[in-house]
């Protein structure tokens, strides 16, 4: 056998552990958290900055509470920087493909928010019809029309962690 051969089969090798030893493996792009906050109760977390249109960041948290194998709630909290937007409560989220209204969830935060930048909805019964093939957007009930583009992979994160 040349050196040449030898060379490739030893470069062929080297790159073969690389990728099983998780070095050169393509990384994971799924933030799906899980802890447990009660014996028998497991909170599960997706956490995204998505920018509004605007160019705002908003902090976009997905979470489950499972208490005794039984899901108790999906909801989605969207927290805004404190001083530069102000949810209006109470107020309703809307979801929607381009300018096709499909879903509005009340605000959970109606008599009382632990701060004027943070909106709570409850997605249980509206996470599992919404599309996994492409964008969604939501309208943020703000007094200055706000809205976020959820892009495919963030739902298909959502209906994982569902």
């Amino acid at each position: 056998m040349s050196f040449f051969k030898k060379c490739l089969i030893v470069l062929g090798l080297c790159l073969c552990l690389l990728v099983s030893s998780g070095i050169l493996a393509s990384p994971s792009f799924a933030s799906i958290r899980q802890q447990e906050e009660a014996p028998g109760q497991l909170l599960y977390q997706s956490r995204q900055s998505i920018r509004d249109n605007h160019g705002q960041t908003w902090q976009v948290v997905l979470f489950k509470r499972v208490k005794n194998n039984r899901v108790t709630a999906i909801d989605l909290r969207l927290v805004g920087y404190p001083d530069q937007v102000e949810f209006i409560h109470p107020g309703s989220l809307t979801i929607s493909r381009g300018t096709v209204l499909h879903f509005s969830t009340p605000d959970q935060f109606a008599k009382e928010a632990p701060a004027p930048n943070v909106g709570q909805f409850d997605l249980k019964e509206i996470l599992p019809q919404l599309p996994t093939n492409q964008n969604i957007l939501l309208t943020l009930p703000l007094k200055e029309l706000t809205t976020l583009e959820i892009p495919t992979a963030v739902l298909l994160e959502w209906q994982l962690m569902a």
